[in-house]
């Protein structure tokens, strides 16, 4: 039994199974993340320590994306289902660009605010527009794997950026800064050309079904969607885990690391390559092991893992500025990417498997605002409760959303059907087929 769960999860057997428009969308992945890697662990230092704003306005600017992204997060959705993902993505893309070349050349609080809508922007259609990509173009036996093998590459290129920032930027010399939001920029192009290319036949649009009485297009809201019992818990828990993972690592991680744990920027930069080193170095051995096994019995494990993660980061507060402070903080980043293993394989997943084809960009859409209200309120409150030295209980506070995490989990294990809970594997190609050769 255990061989063929290894053979069904090897590396080789997905890249063989996966369509060839599959392949294309996964190519670019790692190319297009290392930008995002140089400058994800360094928002909070550029903001606060270069550009000089006061804790207090670095939180607030770092929860702009997110007021942004949950604003177009519902018309994007929409218009995914309307017109195709793709369309959709090539527009994120070139805000995403424009926004990293204004944050380089910012020097005011508003302009940095500028900057950071347009990424939020981008960031409000990104994840349902990919997510509904890769629903419509990966077979649903195979969707889980994609999205894990998916988010080793996203690390993979996270890492190296992050490593090879951390050991350029200097908060003395404001260049480096500007060239890392600049580079990030010119990561964009990779995509670009393959969207442009080979995928430019590829909408991911999915015709919307008929009635049967009168023959009439069926037309479904996002208040359809919401009355839907077995999605409600499903979002709660999009938004906790988001709220006290990554709503936390760029903003809340990093400041408390700094101003808490008194650690180097260089010593950022090992945490983050150690969070991407797990990642990549796990992440097809997890795959493995969760095959078959319930999803919302995997986040337990995650809640657990994470909880450990911050109480380590916490503790590093007992010895600020010394080698075993350092030690905690890229201890504790390692832990939380073990955590991520588990998180990433499980949740998306859920969601695609319980979203009819032509909603799917609705579904990752609401999933996405309720990660993008998260990512509001994480930053702000990591703002306001470590610049007021509400150390302990901000760790704390963290720690008990962990255990609410595992709460819900339970309760989303009680409401959604065994195939979207990953316990019987779901039709091969199920909505791959007719979206993969629809055209623009």
């Amino acid at each position: 039994m255990k061989s063929t769960v290894d053979e069904r999860s090897s590396l080789a057997s997905f890249w063989n199974d996966l369509p060839r428009n599959g392949k294309f969308l996964l190519s670019t992945v790692a190319v297009e993340t290392l930008g995002t890697g140089l400058v994800l662990p360094f928002g909070f230092i550029y903001l606060h320590e270069v550009l000089r704003f006061t804790i207090e306005t670095a939180g607030s600017l770092l929860a702009v994306p997110a007021v942004v992204g949950i604003a177009v997060v519902g018309p994007a959705g929409a218009l995914i289902d309307r017109l195709g993902a793709r369309r959709i993505i090539l527009a994120g893309m070139t805000a995403q660009m424009l926004g990293n070349v204004m944050l380089a050349f910012s020097t005011t609080a508003l302009e940095a605010a500028l900057a950071l809508g347009l990424l939020g922007a981008a960031a409000g259609v990104f994840w349902p527009g990919f997510n509904a990509m890769i629903g419509a173009v990966v077979p649903s036996d195979i969707r889980q794997r994609y999205f894990g093998i998916n988010f080793t590459l996203v690390n993979l290129g996270i890492g190296i950026g992050g490593l090879l920032a951390g050991s350029i930027v200097d908060v003395h010399r404001p260049g480096t800064f500007m060239a890392i939001y600049l580079g990030n920029a010119l990561s964009f192009l990779a995509p670009l050309a393959v969207l442009l290319g080979p995928l430019r036949h590829v909408s991911a649009r999915i015709a919307v079904p008929v009635s049967e009485r009168d023959g009439a297009p069926i037309k479904t809201s996002y208040l359809d969607i919401l009355r839907d019992k077995a999605v409600l818990p499903v979002i709660a828990l999009t938004f906790v885990s988001a709220f006290v993972g990554y709503a936390q690592m760029e903003a809340g991680f990093t400041a408390y690391a700094r101003l808490v744990g008194e650690v180097s920027t260089r010593t950022i930069g090992y945490a983050f390559a150690a969070n991407t080193a797990t990642i990549v170095t796990l992440q097809l051995l997890v795959l493995q092991r969760i095959q078959g096994r319930r999803r919302t019995r995997v986040i337990l494990v995650l809640a657990t893992l994470w909880a450990l993660s911050w109480l380590m980061t916490g503790l590093s507060g007992l010895f600020p500025g010394s080698l075993s402070a350092a030690t905690l903080v890229i201890c504790g980043s390692a832990v939380f990417a073990l955590g991520e293993t588990l998180l990433q394989p499980t949740i998306p997943a859920i969601t695609n498997d319980l979203s009819p084809d032509h909603l799917r960009g609705r579904y990752n859409a609401v999933m996405a605002g309720a990660f993008q209200a998260a990512a509001i309120t994480g930053p702000v409150l990591a703002g306001v409760m470590l610049g007021a030295r509400f150390n302990v209980e901000f760790i704390a506070l963290l720690i008990l959303g962990c255990a609410v995490m595992a709460f819900i989990a339970l309760a989303v294990e009680r409401r959604i059907p065994d195939q979207a809970n990953g316990i019987t594997a779901p039709g091969a190609g199920a909505g791959a087929g007719a979206a993969e050769l629809s055209p623009v």
